[in-house]
């Protein structure tokens, strides 16, 4: 059967799978874009069929998922693993990844060959890169290479040791014109969406005014174009004190920890496995077994 006859037959067509595209005419319309973080196949099917916009694959996976204790441990190898998984379980949202700290700074070469890994071998629809104007040469290479490219500018987690910290970044008039500055320079070179992360709301607002990409807020107030957060922080799975910017959405971690004791319990207290969670031998077998049993001698 063909397309047209399914589409005669009144089956439903897939939806549409998001692009870099589809985002930008969400700007434009003024319609927001929804993103969250995925690090794993169940992650990422939850937030597909949820209709989420846009999965990013982000580096924050070393803190949520592997436990480091920030983001610059995570290797390129760990970053397309997990994106491996996360792709496997996408139908619709715009797929991003993370590359990690290392992976395109030595050379831009080398941080193109990382990025065609990431779009050719792990399924990913565009990467991620942090960092201002001095990155835009990196995110021409890139564009030139098929590639998209998110930057990302604001309080950048790879500069967590330049920066003297998880600070906003952006609060005097010098910062502010800086930060647009970069915008402005990594949208020139090809950038298809720029996070905006820990920076004023009033900044994140002229960015956004002025930018013709669409501009993704984290800890960035509400006038961006579409906001992010990571996964764990909707289910308090981050073992961690949250910050300003998010919002819980469900207490995950005592949902889990309920679940997890009522379960040591049961097995504790012998209430599992049941009789109706065994298996059971068919009857002709147990009978053949009673038969071939020797009967107890009597006393």
């Amino acid at each position: 059967m063909s397309v047209t006859q399914l589409r005669v037959s009144g089956a439903p067509s897939p939806a549409p799978r998001i692009t870099a595209d589809t985002l930008l005419k969400k700007k434009l319309s003024g319609h927001p874009i929804t993103a969250l973080t995925a690090y794993d196949y169940p992650s990422a099917r939850l937030v597909d069929e949820a209709g989420i916009d846009m999965v990013l694959v982000g580096d924050s996976l070393g803190m949520v998922v592997l436990g480091y204790e920030n983001t610059l441990p995570v290797t390129l190898e760990e970053m397309l693993h997990h994106t491996r998984a996360v792709a496997r379980g996408l139908r619709h949202a715009f797929l991003v990844a993370d590359m990690p700290f290392g992976s395109y700074h030595a050379s831009a070469s080398e941080a193109v060959t990382n990025a065609i890994r990431f779009v050719k071998d792990a399924g990913a629809q565009a990467v991620k890169i942090e960092g201002g104007s001095t990155r835009a040469d990196l995110v021409r290479r890139l564009t030139e290479a098929e590639i998209p490219v998110v930057a990302h500018i604001g309080l950048t987690p790879q500069s967590v040791h330049s920066m003297g910290g998880y600070r906003v970044q952006g609060k005097t008039l010098d910062a502010m014109d800086r930060l647009s500055a970069d915008a402005r320079a990594l949208e020139e070179a090809g950038a298809v969406a720029i996070v905006l992360e820990g920076i004023p709301r009033e900044l994140a607002a002229r960015i956004t005014h002025e930018s013709a990409v669409p501009t993704i807020g984290i800890g960035a107030g509400p006038d961006c174009d579409g906001q992010i957060l990571v996964f764990h922080d909707l289910f308090n799975l981050t073992f961690s004190p949250s910050a300003k910017f998010t919002r819980q959405y469900a207490d995950g971690a005592a949902f889990f920890s309920s679940a997890i004791q009522q379960y040591r319990d049961d097995v504790t207290q012998h209430n599992f496995p049941s009789d109706n969670e065994s298996y059971h031998l068919s009857r002709e077998v147990q009978a053949a077994l009673d038969v071939s049993r020797p009967h107890a001698r009597k006393a």
